[in-house]
């Protein structure tokens, strides 16, 4: 008589961790064979039935089938008692197996206990409307018009080293001294034109309400008077104080566009920012706030006169679904199925609540 299969049976977050597994088209073979003999398992499926579905050797079947019983369960699932987490050697110790046995099986499953990331949900309730605003806006713009995704980077220190570097050498890297000595700091407001690549930068000593209307009127001063400009920038209050709200209620072109709140990875000018701290910021060594600035603003030249801009691939609908927040699931509904991806449904009335109407009383020194 053959030995009892082990029994096996899923939590909820287990199967569906396991289905997704299985059916994810990008996971590798032998792993997603290896979900399906679990899932399978748990149904009360027989070694013999399961290895004439997933074409597998009833011995690999028993043997992953008790695997998962011994080792997966207890690394998903508990932690030991003098520790957040598991290592090789502490599971080793509580499944009596040899750690190189406990490293090929979560490598066969893909398990990295020692590792961990972080993440953060948009709470905003208007989540789904402005991504599907704003990522139609990148993959279908309106005609006669200019989609420009402000921002500012704040409190960007001149920074020079304590002692001169030492160059690169054949077989030894740039080397610098950690330390460093602070010579101010200044802002950079950017606006980067999605369709071109091209940026508009002005530097400021501070980032306050007048240095971002000042910034606008710079940007209106660049952009043809017969375009429209819409304006993609996240909620920062400099942003709404009310010479703000009232210089662009003055202006009909001007359509303001918010990204959803901790969500400033929808905003391009994001990217933008990055590149220039890579490139031209982290490794420069600057004496002064000028000196600074002008490195800023060689970076901008340089930029300006070989434009490239950052390619959008993914619909809304392919954000949203890979997001899945659960306080957006129940809201919405009409927006979901049926829609073209990257759709924009217009949501400007919201923000004509933001923003006064031009019938609103202007200040001369606003305009």
């Amino acid at each position: 008589m053959g030995k009892t299969a082990v029994a096996i049976d899923l939590t909820q977050r287990e199967r569906r961790e396991l289905e997704s597994l299985a059916s994810r088209r990008k996971t590798a073979q032998g792993l997603a064979q290896r979900a399906r003999i679990v899932l399978l398992a748990a149904e009360g499926a027989e070694n013999k039935d399961i290895s004439l579905r997933v074409d597998a050797a009833p011995n690999t079947v028993g043997k992953w089938r008790r695997r998962f019983a011994e080792t997966i369960r207890l690394t998903l699932d508990t932690t030991p008692r003098d520790a957040t987490h598991w290592s090789l050697r502490s599971m080793a110790r509580a499944v009596g197996f040899a750690p190189s046995t406990i490293h090929r099986i979560w490598k066969a499953f893909n398990l990295q206990p020692h590792r961990t990331e972080t993440f953060k949900l948009s709470a905003d309730p208007l989540f789904v409307d402005k991504v599907r605003d704003i990522v139609g806006l990148y993959l279908a713009p309106p005609e006669r018009a200019l989609v420009l995704c402000v921002d500012e980077k704040s409190q960007i220190q001149a920074l020079d080293r304590s002692q001169p570097l030492l160059p690169m050498r054949p077989g030894q890297i740039e080397r610098r001294t950690h330390d460093y000595t602070r010579h101010g700091t200044l802002t950079l407001f950017a606006a980067l034109d999605a369709a071109t690549g091209k940026v508009i930068g002005r530097c400021y000593p501070r980032h306050r309400g007048r240095e971002f209307l000042a910034f606008l009127r710079e940007i209106e001063r660049n952009v043809p008077p017969d375009l429209d400009v819409h304006l993609i920038m996240d909620n920062y209050a400099t942003h709404k104080t009310e010479p703000i709200r009232k210089w662009l209620g003055a202006r009909a072109r001007w359509h303001v566009h918010f990204t959803p709140t901790a969500s400033s990875w929808v905003n391009q000018v994001e990217r933008f920012f990055a590149n220039l701290t890579e490139k031209q910021i982290r490794r420069g060594v600057h004496r002064s706030t000028a000196e600074l600035e002008a490195a800023i603003r060689a970076y901008l030249d340089a930029l300006n006169a070989d434009p490239k801009p950052f390619k959008w691939t993914k619909s809304a609908d392919d954000i949203l679904a890979a997001v899945k927040p659960k306080s957006h699931e129940s809201q919405n509904q009409h927006t979901r199925g049926g829609r073209l991806h990257g759709a924009r449904r217009p949501i400007k009335g919201r923000f004509e609540r933001e923003f006064p109407s031009q019938s609103d009383t202007i200040s001369e020194d606003l305009v």
